[in-house]
């Protein structure tokens, strides 16, 4: 049986207002609140979902071997007006340039979501998560 990952460990320190330094291995960034100093929280969730399913969709085409020469993702979310303000609808647009199928994107898009972004699987899943694209040459 193959040895379980270590667990991922961040750590947060608090640097004055509601701005945190964090540091999580070898990689540090700005958490604040007040989104003055530096991504809030929610703009992290916000990277941190796109991101995820940004690599795996260039992985996924450039392992299929399909000329992607561009990707852009763009995230537009809806949040609850009450606390806490979670993420009831989000939508992720993705721009992507090269001769890559329209099925090839789609094929993705799916493996991402449903198997393979661990951010994705981390949120809640009453959320309503639209994905679309848009393909040029």
């Amino acid at each position: 049986m193959a040895d379980a990952r270590p667990p991922l460990v961040a750590e947060l320190v608090w640097a004055g207002n509601l701005r945190f330094n964090a540091l999580s291995g070898a990689n540090a960034a700005v958490v604040d609140g007040d989104s003055k100093d530096g991504p809030s929280p929610m703009q992290h969730a916000a990277v941190a979902l796109a991101g995820c399913m940004a690599a795996d969709v260039v992985d996924i085409l450039r392992k299929g071997r399909h000329p992607l020469t561009s990707l852009r993702v763009t995230f537009t979310a809806t949040r609850a007006e009450e606390p806490p303000r979670r993420f009831l609808q989000i939508s992720l647009q993705f721009d992507i340039r090269g001769a890559v199928p329209p099925v090839a994107v789609e094929r993705a898009l799916a493996l991402s979501r449903e198997k393979y972004c661990s951010v994705w699987h981390s949120f809640r899943q009453d959320i309503t998560f639209v994905t679309t694209f848009h393909v040029s040459p």
